[in-house]
């Protein structure tokens, strides 16, 4: 029997907010098809948040994980928001590893509040995490990459709130709609070298930044401990399929595609990977 060669073999990727969520279904899905890993994440509390951070060891499983489909893994405990500790991160993976590839910047943070309600430290870290913390995660990745001369693949999760505005989300909205700018540009700056640049867009996912109860109580402030039954129908209005989230393999699918061949030509792109939500009339 012939094995049959993934579509990323031999590649390396680098992930952000690796530790769990979207970040680990990513690592783990681009090692299902012949990657090897390099797994970033702060690995604790983000003070503005209302939903506990991950830990270490949450980054430890995400690399047995892709250790387990026989492929290379690389933790790194490192905040996107420090340009140093980025630069580092990526020079520490690409000598473990070889080289690179792919960069998935995952990393990302939400809360829900109304503009009037935002403070000055909840603005800066959703900016900061969100849309700061992407540049630094990219930006010692493109050196690499264009020394490399075998191009590559910058995929940006961004959000359906990226492609639209959405009610107590400025912050978030505003950094999601910065990293399509960001991403057009350097598509534009790194098509010369076939870096392809392009962003990904979800509708709600049942991670930690949405399946929490401060999240559920902005659906559902009648209620003391909102779960997700109690706000499913609410979601599923955003959407024109009638889901109320979706998973993140279905984002995870999206980037392997994206960073294979499959895609060569796709750059300068926003996929929106949203049940529809981009274009719901409500």
């Amino acid at each position: 029997m012939v094995n049959q060669m993934g579509l990323l073999e031999g590649k390396v990727a680098l992930v952000t907010g690796a530790a769990r969520g979207q970040g680990r279904s990513h690592a783990v899905r681009l090692a299902d098809e012949g990657a090897d890993v390099i797994a970033v994440d702060i690995c604790q509390d983000i003070e503005t948040m209302k939903y506990p951070g991950p830990r270490l060891e949450d980054l430890k499983e995400t690399v047995r994980l892709v250790e387990a489909r026989g492929r290379r893994a690389v933790a790194i405990q490192a905040d996107v928001r420090d340009a140093q500790a980025m630069r580092d991160a990526v020079a520490f993976g690409v000598g473990e590893l070889g080289g690179l590839d792919i960069v998935c910047a995952n990393a990302g943070v939400l809360d829900a509040a109304w503009a009037t309600d935002i403070t000055d430290q909840e603005w800066s870290e959703s900016i900061d995490i969100n849309l700061t913390g992407v540049w630094n995660t990219l930006q010692p990745a493109i050196p690499v990459m264009i020394d490399q001369g075998r191009g590559g693949s910058l995929v940006i999760t961004s959000s359906s709130v990226g492609l639209r505005g959405a009610l107590g989300t400025a912050p978030y909205a505003a950094a999601k709609h910065g990293v399509v700018g960001l991403a057009r540009t350097l598509a534009l700056e790194l098509g010369p070298h076939f870096i392809r640049v392009n962003t990904v867009h979800p509708t709600a996912i049942l991670t930690d930044m949405i399946d929490n109860e401060a999240m559920f109580k902005r659906f559902r402030p009648d209620l003391d401990s909102p779960g997700p039954d109690d706000v499913k129908d609410r979601y599923a209005n955003l959407n024109i399929l009638p889901v109320p989230f979706i998973e993140p393999e279905d984002i995870s699918n999206a980037i392997v595609w994206l960073s294979s061949d499959l895609a060569r030509y796709v750059t300068a792109a926003a996929i929106p990977v949203d049940a529809g939500a981009t274009q719901k009339s409500v």
